[in-house]
């Protein structure tokens, strides 16, 4: 059946591979054609702008032999300059023409009717200059004519006399004219009847007549020369016009040729792209029929299976729930005299019985425990595979579900050399909302193995909110035995362990896992595994983070901000580093000036030419003391000082309030404190509000609880850098008063037993290392007593190489 259904999601893939590869073909032929339509597309469009400039330039053409018959039949100049415009606008359309043409034959004859253009433009200049020697001709004439009519009277002569427009006339025909003016007015007599004799005017007429009829003879010779040039050129132009279409028309003929080329081309292409198309028709037609025919066989086959799985899953149900019942009831029958059992068995093994019989009653309290665990496991999964898991939505604090089952485990197996560490991130320090039971019951599995398969090492437990997605994550590390590589899927399996000898050595019923994973599941989370086969395993555990919005309560302020705009000026002194280091943070992270000093005689030097606000002192310093500073400020007389507030920090206990205010101390506050502490303080002063007492933070931390970085953390505003470098710069400066420590011990210097274990004090106070701290606090005491000192300090090195260990591991 498997086989079969293989085969059918083969024929599936192999048709639907067919069709992808048709589709993929038919179009990258598709493509291909219109890559070549479009390129001939462009190519018509192109050959239409061409036809289109040629025809603009026939236009031109017959416009300019319009305009150059108007000028050769006027010999207008008007008209001449009119036919130049033109010209001029035709060779710069033949220049826009030969732009865009293709072949080079297509420009050089371009190129030629740019040249009968010229010539053309010149032949009608010089029929011009024809035309207007003819008229020069036809003014001898009218010479001649005036002459006869000066026959019957004679006067003083002009050029007026002779033609309307004397200055029209050529400079040839002017000078003849003008001499022979000047001959005539020459022989005029002088006196007052200025009348000649009958026989001088005829013989002056005769000589006129005679001079102006050998000029007219020599004239009409020159104009039938001309009349001849005249027609020649007229014959030119012709010819030139003619030569001037014949080469537009070539040039138009090449265009429409090419034209008609290309769109047998574009018919060719769409013809193609049709058989094309109609080919892949045809074939995926074919191919559909085919592989639906297979399918339609298949399925029909299929559906016989169908039914034969429906019958096999009717039978696997009824099985299933006839395991149920069995299990819910064998397990609700064993759970009545297994308690009875176990209760039994704690009542034997508290009362008076020998090794032996301690023995018998320590195997059956195991084996009773083993069975009520099974019976749990059995319970639990039944529920599962029923669907009858009921999933809560509460609210609960999840550090504290974290915490009591990892103690509560922790207690089991106390006979065991394993560090707890348990991180978790402040976001998750509000309600979310969730299943706490489920919960539990998660990580009492994960936990539980987690200790069960680790001998001695650690045990991590991390959790931290993934806000984006949302979820939550909590990640549970051991250096147990860890899990191959090969077996990590089948711890998740039911009624399953990694090997046979995990059962045969830790126990175990194999459902612990699978439980998890699968109401991790039901949860909307996920559940993951790395491990290394002998140095470990992690687990990962997210779920989907939902924030209680329910309660309406105003949270804590951790750290309130200033009411007061105005930026302060604090000299801080500390001589130890880190606290130092922290006070300054705080007051910088405000945006206040901040100058640290570590020695209180470097302070008194700044203070007397630095103006401040406030200063903040430690009390037990080398040198000089919180004390002996403030008596000197005062006594000094700095211009600097008018009487600022002085806090004190200070790590005794012994001291009222009153000892600190008449020294000149505005108020007091204890170590170790937090920034909350010290802004709350400094806000009370600036409001002149009355300053609450502060008793330092030296409750007791939970009993488990071997430190805390909370408040350092507070001073660091959640920088996880800076808590890097101050836990380094702790264990650094810690590690060289160690060395101090032992060697004044070893001298047995109550003195610097004393100054030491102060200095180191407030950082370990700080972080509620409370043990290492009251350590510390009896080596301050002035009556310590030398006896014992090395076995306090030894036990004082082996803590805080504990806790750096447990530090570094934060820091990681």
């Amino acid at each position: 059946m498997e086989s079969k259904r293989s085969y059918t999601a083969i024929k599936v893939l192999f048709s639907y591979i067919a069709l992808l590869g048709l589709v993929v073909t038919v179009g990258w032929f598709l493509y291909s054609e219109n890559v070549v339509y479009n390129k001939l597309e462009g190519k018509i469009a192109f050959e239409k702008t061409k036809i289109l400039r040629v025809s603009k330039l026939f236009s031109n053409v017959y416009k300019t032999e319009s305009l150059a018959r108007k000028t050769i039949q006027t010999n207008s100049e008007s008209d001449f300059k009119s036919y130049l415009i033109e010209t001029d606008s035709l060779r710069c359309r033949i220049d826009t023409l030969k732009e865009i043409v293709t072949t080079e034959y297509q420009k050089v004859l371009l190129d030629s009717v740019n040249y009968l253009l010229s010539e053309k433009t010149e032949n009608i200049r010089q029929l011009k200059t024809i035309k207007n020697k003819a008229e020069d001709e036809v003014s001898v004439n009218t010479a001649i004519d005036e002459i006869t009519k000066m026959e019957f009277k004679l006067r003083k002569l002009e050029l007026q006399d002779f033609t309307k427009n004397p200055n029209d006339l050529g400079n040839y025909q002017r000078n003849v004219l003008q001499k022979y003016v000047d001959y005539l007015n020459q022989n005029i007599p002088d006196d007052s009847t200025n009348t000649l004799s009958k026989q001088a005017s005829d013989s002056i007429l005769a000589n006129s007549k005679k001079l102006l009829s050998n000029v007219k003879l020599k004239a009409e010779k020159k104009k039938e020369s001309l009349n001849f040039e005249e027609n020649k050129l007229l014959k030119n132009e012709i010819a030139i016009s003619e030569q001037l279409r014949k080469v537009l028309r070539i040039i138009e003929r090449e265009i429409i040729i090419n034209s008609i080329k290309n769109n047998s081309l574009k018919e060719k292409s769409l013809k193609k792209v049709n058989e094309i198309v109609t080919a892949s028709a045809i074939i995926g037609l074919i191919l559909t029929l085919f592989f639906s025919v297979l399918i339609v066989s298949d399925y029909s086959k299929s559906q016989l299976y169908k039914k034969q799985l429906e019958i096999a899953n009717f039978k696997t149900k009824n099985l299933l729930k006839s395991r149920e019942q069995l299990i819910s009831t064998v397990s609700h029958d064993l759970k009545t005299p297994l308690s009875t059992i176990v209760g039994y068995t704690e009542l034997l093994g508290n009362s008076d019985v020998n090794s032996k019989q301690s023995y018998f009653v320590k195997n059956i309290k195991n084996s009773s425990e083993y069975i009520s665990q099974l019976v749990q496991d059995l319970l639990d999964f039944s529920q599962i595979e029923a669907g009858k898991i009921t999933i809560e939505k509460v609210p609960f604090y999840l550090p504290e579900i974290i915490e009591d089952v990892a103690k509560n485990i922790q207690t089991v197996y106390k006979q065991k050399d394993i560090e707890l560490i348990i991180n978790v991130d402040e976001k998750l320090n509000t309600k979310v909302v969730g299943d706490p039971f489920r919960l539990k019951q998660i990580l009492s599995n994960i936990i539980g193995n987690a200790y069960k398969f680790t001998e001695e090492g650690f045990i991590k437990i991390s959790a931290f909110a993934d806000i984006e997605d949302p979820f939550f994550i909590i990640t549970i590390e051991d250096s147990g035995i860890g899990i191959e590589k090969s077996n990590q899927k089948l711890v998740f399996e039911e009624f399953a362990q990694a090997n046979e000898n995990i059962e045969k050595k830790y126990g175990g019923t194999g459902l612990g896992l699978a439980i998890c994973q699968k109401i991790i599941s039901i949860l909307g989370g996920t559940l993951n595994l790395e491990s290394t086969f002998g140095k470990g395993s992690t687990f990962e555990i997210k779920l989907p983070l939902l924030f209680d919005t329910s309660d309406t309560s105003i949270p804590e302020i951790k750290k309130p901000v200033f009411l007061n705009n105005k930026k302060f000026t604090f000299i801080v002194i500390d001589d130890d580093i880190n606290l130092l280091n922290l006070t300054s943070g705080v007051l910088k992270q405000e945006k206040h000036k901040v100058l640290s000093f570590d020695r209180a005689t470097k302070a008194l030097e700044a203070v007397s030419n630095t103006n401040f606000d406030f200063i903040i002192t430690d009390i037990q310093m080398p040198e000089m003391d919180g004390f002996t500073f403030i008596k000197k400020l005062r006594n000094y007389n700095f211009s600097t000082y008018k009487n600022q507030p002085i806090i004190a920090l200070t790590g005794r206990t012994d001291l009222d309030l009153s000892v600190y205010t008449e020294a000149g101390f505005t108020t007091v506050i204890k170590k170790p404190y937090s920034p909350k502490v010290l802004l709350q303080t400094i806000q009370h002063i600036l409001e002149n509000k009355e300053i609450p007492t502060n008793e330092g933070n030296e409750a007791e931390p939970n009993s488990a609880q071997f430190y805390s970085l909370e408040t350092l953390k507070e001073f660091l505003g959640n920088d996880d850098e800076a808590l890097k470098d101050v836990i380094v710069s702790f264990v650094e400066s810690t590690d060289e008063n160690m060395v101090f420590l032992e060697k004044a011990i070893a001298q047995q210097n109550i003195t610097e037993i004393n100054t030491i274990a102060h200095r180191i004090a407030p950082m370990f106070r700080q972080i509620q290392a409370n043990e290492i701290g009251n350590i510390l606090k009896n080596l301050e005491r002035k009556d310590l007593e030398s006896e014992g000192l090395d076995n306090i300090f030894e036990n004082l090195k082996i803590k805080t190489e504990t806790l750096f260990t447990s530090l570094k591991q934060e820091i990681v």
